[in-house]
């Protein structure tokens, strides 16, 4: 009670008018709904959580009256799925202000001059600077003070740096054909904005507009919209992790994606022909190349790029069997993903089909509207309208029950959409940043009504806040292929994990033009190691898959590509992990350092989940980089076992076979022997990996598994997770494993290389009993098996 008292007269003291002509009326306290009647709107604030909290604003000018005020707000979001917890705050009422408070988080009010702050445990977060503003231009505002020391992220996917105070950035999705460095505007703009002070807030109207994150260096936020709601949550956390969870706990949690999606993909624009397309995947089978899946483009339904847009369906001609193709794939473990499209040229096959059943966006007149674009003259699906929605759900329902295993959304942005246009849900300006969100959201409601048992494959390039929770995977559009194209991608999806699409990768090898270097293609497969999605892809002039390289070449890339499939067991339990807390898969340093303003910038080095260290390298002919090695633990390099310091920056000498990855001391890496695809995948045996340092008293790991395949298994109890444990009191360390099943998964026992990397053996003790080694070999490999139900210990004086 002493704190907020403190706090309210610190804001009191420093209160200036965040709008000289905004006065204070009254208020009321109903429901946990706090309503302030003002000269010129009503605000309503509620709480979602102790650490979530919402207002919205309804102007004067929308509705006058308070009571139909309530009425009339819209209450539909397109981002947030959480319903209000049942908590019980605190709400105070003097004089001069108003108090509303759930532990952690705050919102004064103060009456004259009218003032709302926002605050965190003591800690001024932010405050409304002159609130809502209408513009001449009739643009509505939202503006907020910021202080002079915070980095801001957010925004979606751009290419400005990490940290993106500074800009102002447009809320329009839009493609960036072949961006390099930098890229102020692409597929994904979504209106979320990060602090350093580890607070964000989101700005719930999916209208396009404006992010202003202090463009005039005068300490100032602005969100700007053509319309829509007047409504923001401010989130807060106590980590980075845990403000990340708190926002997709808002706004939904990614499903766990099937386990094959984590393997190799093939994928080029395009595959012409059924020929080529199982001459692609041959090409694997005979270099022992582990794939999972082919990704089939545009072609799939056309002989030519332009004109053929909208058919949907299998040109016969080149694709003369598609389901024995599909069929045969998928007895090799080889999944196929389509293309697909909203937009419907009027030269398709499907165009008088979807004229008459009424599925196309309007024009004025209640035509279906249309307009050229590169493809061709075109309209596009209403996927807001129902009959839009169904239409279009049944073209995939009919290739998913040909057997084809995942779907790709292209140029959802939509890519070309005239502001004329008109959709069931509004003017096409309203709804443009959404139309992706709202097509992935048609799968995924589709997949659960008629495939409840398959776990969907989203790829799409545009999407909105709250876009994860359909399983949605995003990717960085068409990014050159140069070198400058590289440097970019760490940014894109560092920033995109931060927003609650934990899944944004790019086009390895990058895509657009015909840059030929065998060096660039090689280490970003490097990279793609430590990504998301493992997914080469690019324009026909240069080979994007591994199969289709020159023989050594070839083999480099093989390499990478084996990698990733043997740290298969550690990406499914990241995987796991950002499912049911949102957290990133790859996470910047300032999450272990969020003090150290020297991080605040980097993207260049990364955490690949909590365990490993990646530099990826991204000039030509490096021989060296430097590294920082974050002072939370000392660091193992992963292919040599080289000891790094804590908390200081080295030079690293570069291999051209590998990027620079290093290990968490303490730490547990699960990894299997190279599979050809997740088809093989077994942990009946499996390495573990257990990099000791003594410096590290105790440590934990897990791994978790399921059958790869059936949605919500973890919740309906189809699952195990294996613990391990690591304690050490400077004689001996102990490691212990123990098997925690659901109850409706029937596990087996599991034989268990454990790997003890920088240890000097003398005595080692299985569960008791003394092993005896000739010699005692490093890393140190022990043999234990797992059975359910009980422990395997393993006890090593050193």
């Amino acid at each position: 009670m002493k704190k907020i008292i403190l706090l309210l007269l610190l804001i009191t003291s420093i209160s200036f008018a965040q709008n000289a002509n905004r006065k204070f009326l009254s208020h009321s306290w109903k429901n946990n709904i706090l309503e302030i009647k003002t000269s010129d709107g009503n605000y309503f604030i509620k709480l979602y959580s102790e650490k979530i909290i919402e207002t919205s604003f309804i102007p004067n000018g929308d509705q006058s009256d308070s009571e139909l005020a309530k009425q009339t707000f819209n209450p539909n979001s397109h981002a947030v799925v959480k319903t209000p917890e049942k908590i019980s705050p605190f709400f105070k009422k003097t004089e001069s202000s108003l108090v509303l408070t759930a532990k952690e988080i705050m919102v004064v009010i103060n009456k004259s001059p009218f003032k709302i702050t926002y605050s965190n445990k003591g800690k001024v977060l932010l405050s409304e600077k002159s609130g809502y503003i209408k513009r001449n231009d009739s643009t509505e505002v939202l503006q907020f003070n910021l202080d002079n020391s915070e980095a801001l992220y957010g925004g979606g996917a751009r290419a400005l740096g990490m940290n993106r105070r500074g800009n102002r950035l447009q809320l329009y999705n839009r493609a960036h054909y072949g961006y390099e460095t930098k890229a102020e505007l692409m597929n994904y703009c979504i209106p979320l904005v990060l602090s350093s002070k580890l607070y964000a807030v989101h700005f719930d109207n999916a209208a396009i507009g404006y992010l202003d994150l202090d463009s005039k260096n005068n300490n100032t936020l602005e969100y700007e919209t053509i319309s829509g709601r007047k409504t923001y949550q401010v989130i807060v956390g106590d980590t980075w992790e845990d403000l990340i969870a708190n926002y997709t706990d808002l706004t939904g949690k990614q499903p766990l994606p099937a386990r094959w999606t984590l393997g190799n993909f093939s994928s080029r624009f395009g595959y012409h022909t059924q020929d080529e397309v199982e001459n692609t995947i041959k090409k694997f089978e005979q270099n022992q190349i582990p794939v999972d899946a082919i990704i089939l483009d545009l072609y799939w339904f056309g002989k030519t790029i332009k004109g053929t847009m909208g058919n949907l369906d299998w040109d016969k001609d080149y694709f003369p069997n598609p389901d024995k193709m599909i069929a045969d794939l998928n007895a090799k473990g080889v999944k196929t993903v389509l293309i697909t499209e909203p937009f419907i040229l009027t030269t398709s096959s499907k165009w008088q089909e979807t004229v008459d059943k009424n599925v196309l966006v309007k024009d004025k007149f209640g035509k279906p509207a249309t307009w050229d674009f590169y493809f061709g003259n075109t309209s596009v699906v209403d996927i807001f309208k129902s009959e839009g929605a169904a239409w279009f759900w049944n073209v995939y329902k009919r290739l998913i029950n040909q057997g084809v295993g995942g779907m790709w959304g292209d140029l959802g942005e939509p890519e070309v959409f005239p502001s004329k246009v008109m959709t069931a849900a509004g003017k096409a300006d309203e709804v443009h940043n959404i139309y992706g969100h709202n097509w992935a959201k048609l799968l995924a409601d589709g997949y659960k009504k008629d495939f409840p048992t398959q776990r969907p494959f989203i790829l799409m390039r545009a999407g909105y806040s709250g876009s994860q929770r359909f399983g949605m995977v995003p990717w960085s559009g068409d990014v050159s292929r140069s070198w400058g194209g590289l440097q970019s991608q760490m940014e894109i999806a560092l920033q995109m994990g931060m927003q609650g699409l934990g899944y944004m990768h790019s086009d390895l090898g990058g895509f657009a033009g015909d840059y030929f270097d065998n060096e660039l293609y090689l280490r970003w497969l490097q990279y793609g190691v430590f990504n998301p999605i493992f997914r080469p892809h690019a324009q026909e002039e240069v080979a994007s898959e591994v199969a289709r390289k020159d023989i050594v070449t070839m083999e480099k890339a093989k390499k990478s590509v084996e990698l990733r499939y043997q740290l298969m067991p550690y990406n499914y339990t990241l995987a796991f992990e950002n499912n049911q807390k949102g957290t990133p898969l790859m996470r910047p340093l300032f999450f272990e350092e969020p003090n150290n303003t020297a991080l605040a910038t980097v993207a260049g080095t990364y955490f690949w989940g909590n365990d490993f260290l990646i530099t990826p390298i991204t000039k030509s002919g490096i021989t060296s980089t430097e590294v920082y090695f974050p002072k939370s633990s000392n660091w193992y390099d992963f292919y040599t076992d080289e000891k790094h310091k804590a908390g200081i920056t080295e030079s690293i000498k570069v291999n051209e076979d590998y990027i620079p990855t290093f290990v968490r001391g303490g730490s547990f890496i699960p990894m299997i022997e190279t599979i050809q695809n997740t088809t093989k995948y077994s942990l009946s045996n499996f390495n573990l990996h257990y990099y000791f340092d003594e410096s590290v008293s105790n440590s934990s790991g897990k791994l978790y598994n399921d059958d790869g395949t059936t949605p919500n298994a973890f919740e309906k109890g189809q699952y195990e997770i294996i613990n391990f444990n690591s304690n050490t009191n400077g004689k001996t360390v102990v490691i212990k494993m123990a098997t925690v099943t659901g109850k409706n998964f029937t596990t087996t026992d599991k034989n268990i290389s454990v790997l003890i990397h920088n240890i000097k053996a003398k005595r080692i003790f299985v569960n008791g009993q003394e092993q005896i080694y000739k010699t005692f070999q490093e890393p140190l490999q022990v043999n234990v098996t797992l059975t359910n139900g009980t422990t395997s210990e393993i006890k090593i004086e050193y």
